[in-house]
């Protein structure tokens, strides 16, 4: 029986705090990893597949917060991590953040990914940026006491986000489109999709998404995909997120981003 790790979604309550940078560390030319620290000093609780709102000041361009998905929480210690790939004004802002500074978030916000059965087999699939709320939700499988296994696509090797990272909580699969690092080609030809998976989890470009989706439908596996449709507002109120669904338009940053395939019009 399939079901949500904690309360429904609706009721968590959301927050705007201001948070500290605790380093910046720069992946890539166009990604950054920011730690961060809320400057109170309480991080509320967070689901794997949520995401924030985040506020860029000081920038004449950037008037609205930036939705970013929440990529790991260190409960311990209290840290928040969001990886942030350059995009535009606001997001190029956030890369130049450093350590000491402050941003102010808007949190949690969204639905979350399913908790599988006990006996179903994973894989958590991510390509590029799509990577980062497969960290958070890795380790709270394992926790939870799943073997997760990752398969993460990017054009190159330097282009693979937080490799490290995810070999300290599974099995780790690696396609580049260049043949640099693990398999040739794209994700969904990668030879671990040769087997039988109960569940699969994915996030990335859509096309990705869509030909993972359809290798999920064809080994009959259930697959959760988040969506990263544009946003402006986080809460429902600007329409600008809006998705199709089996049941009509919704929007993505409430109704979502986490929805099963079939809730969606993909295969349709």
């Amino acid at each position: 029986m399939h079901h949500r790790i904690y309360a429904i979604v609706v009721f968590m309550k959301k927050f705007i705090l201001d948070f500290t940078v605790i380093e910046n560390r720069h992946l890539h030319d166009l990604y950054s990893l920011l730690i961060l620290s809320p400057s109170d000093g309480h991080l509320p609780e967070i689901m794997p597949g949520q995401f924030v709102q985040v506020a860029v000041d000081n920038s004449k361009t950037t008037f609205l917060r930036r939705p970013i998905s929440v990529n790991y929480v260190d409960k311990e210690l209290g840290h928040l991590w969001l990886l942030v790939r350059k995009a535009g004004d606001g997001t190029s802002a956030l890369l130049q953040k450093s350590a000491g500074d402050t941003v102010n978030l808007v949190l949690p916000l969204g639905n979350y990914f399913l908790l599988p059965a006990s006996d179903e087999k994973v894989l958590l699939t991510g390509g590029g940026v799509g990577v980062a709320p497969m960290l958070y939700w890795g380790k709270v499988l394992r926790d939870n006491g799943f073997e997760p296994e990752f398969l993460l696509g990017a054009r190159s090797a330097m282009d693979v986000l937080e490799l490290e990272e995810f070999k300290k909580i599974g099995t780790v699969h690696i396609s580049t489109e260049d043949g640099s690092l693990g398999e040739k080609g794209l994700v969904t030809t990668n030879s671990v999709l040769e087997r039988k998976w109960d569940r699969i989890y994915c996030c990335g470009p859509a096309p990705m998404m869509k030909a993972v989706a359809r290798v999920a439908t064809s080994m009959g596996a259930q697959c959760e995909v988040s969506l990263e449709n544009m946003m402006a507002c986080g809460l429902g109120a600007c329409l600008c997120c809006v998705e199709n669904t089996v049941k009509g338009n919704v929007c993505v940053c409430t109704e979502g981003p986490i929805f099963n395939i079939n809730e969606l019009t993909w295969q349709n």
